[in-house]
């Protein structure tokens, strides 16, 4: 398969459309703490897809891995076990700030360390971004993508002005501005951490390519090891969440168990729109009251299921988008994080958090969403320049 941009860009949108909806599943589940459906979901989306997927599509797998230098598997794990403490927190973005400005400032942080670092990193930046035309224009993609955020973000705070308490608190529980922008941030940067785990494990891919696999296929065994050390992250904060919440009973039992009002954790990284039933194991009142009602845990392993898979599937495009970028394939960062935002910010407006906005601001919203679009397109275009024969 030749390289194309813009079929690259196409694979990007699908894995933001991922990105942007694997969370509505979790709405399914019920009568469940956030660490035991978070954990549940992240078994599919960390072990079970990875394996699965690159051990179909990966010319023998494990001989990838275990031909891969130490160092290379080491530096890609740690960043990975990096990128799960920004995942961890993402969720807090989400409960303080809501889906669609939360997300925009964590991943605008995400999106410009992400997408620079690499090259900078690799002493390329001046030379293959700053000293060629096609590294220029996607230069001035990443710019028109930060501009998307930033219109974005301004809707997002001219609802926040906008709204009442009241109807604040009805779409985003427990909304805190200055609260969610620092932990936004801190989310945000660590968020990062996945590019360069990406980076990290280049090597996999070539290995990769070495024993025949398809180009297309061929960053699959870079997630592998990215998403065990993202496993590792959210595996010790879950477990320590369900001994401290007393929520381990909760991944075997049919039934919710009476615990006291303290052991409700305010730690939790999940947001109420995760789960939006009220009988959740963050709610020890309801629990409390209703210990004796049964719990569907096959409905609820399988919504997190879903929510799991779904997640993957946005990093299992973006390394098929990865290989058709050509040497500029750093730039697809910017072009995952745009299409996250688009797809995040058209679920929160059919979740109506902009319920209430004014005119004004939806189309403050709408004028970042078409920056966000026209930002991936001029990435695309300034790959597919550098496809062009020299002197075209």
């Amino acid at each position: 398969m030749t390289v194309n941009p813009f079929r690259g860009v196409v694979f990007h949108w699908l894995g933001g459309l991922a990105s942007g909806s694997f969370y509505v599943p979790f709405r399914g589940v019920r009568k469940w703490a956030w660490e035991v459906y978070w954990l549940a979901g992240g078994f599919f989306s960390w072990i079970i897809a990875p394996w699965i997927l690159a051990s179909i599509k990966t010319n023998d797998l494990l001989g990838v891995l275990r031909a891969a230098p130490p160092g290379v598997l080491l530096k890609a794990y740690i960043f990975g076990a990096m990128w799960g403490l920004g995942g961890l927190t993402f969720g807090l973005t989400m409960r303080y700030l809501g889906m669609s400005l939360g997300m925009g400032v964590a991943l605008g942080y995400c999106a410009v360390i992400g997408t620079l670092v690499p090259p900078i990193l690799h002493h390329e930046f001046a030379t293959k971004v700053l000293g060629t035309t096609s590294g220029l224009v996607i230069l001035l993609g990443i710019v028109v993508c930060i501009l998307g955020i930033v219109v974005a973000g301004l809707a997002g705070m001219s609802k926040e002005r906008e709204l009442t308490e009241e109807q604040k608190r009805s779409s985003i529980k427990e909304f805190n501005f200055l609260k969610g922008i620092l932990v936004a941030t801190f989310s945000g940067v660590f968020s990062a951490c996945f590019a360069m785990g990406l980076d990290a494990a280049a090597p996999l891919a070539e290995l990769s390519a070495r024993r025949g696999t398809a180009l297309l296929w061929t960053g699959l065994p870079k997630l592998v090891i990215v998403l065990l050390g993202g496993f590792t992250s959210n595996f010790i904060w879950c477990l320590i969440l369900n001994l401290k919440n007393r929520t381990g009973y909760q991944y075997f039992s049919g039934r919710l168990r009476q615990f006291s009002p303290n052991q409700a954790s305010e730690t939790n990284m999940g947001t109420a729109a995760d789960s939006p039933d009220k009988d959740t194991g963050r709610h020890p009142q309801k629990a409390r009251r209703d210990a004796t009602e049964r719990v569907p845990v096959l409905s609820n392993y399988f919504f997190s299921a879903l929510a799991g898979i779904t997640w993957y599937m946005q990093f299992f495009f973006y390394t098929m988008g990865e290989t058709q970028m050509g040497q500029y394939k750093f730039s697809s960062w910017t072009i995952h994080m745009a299409s996250i935002i688009i797809f995040s910010s058209l679920w929160g407006i059919a979740l109506k958090e902009w319920k209430g906005s004014s005119g004004f601001t939806k189309t403050l919203l709408f004028m970042g969403l078409a920056t966000l679009i026209l930002s991936t397109m001029i990435v695309g275009y300034g790959n597919y320049l550098s496809t062009l024969p020299a002197g075209l």
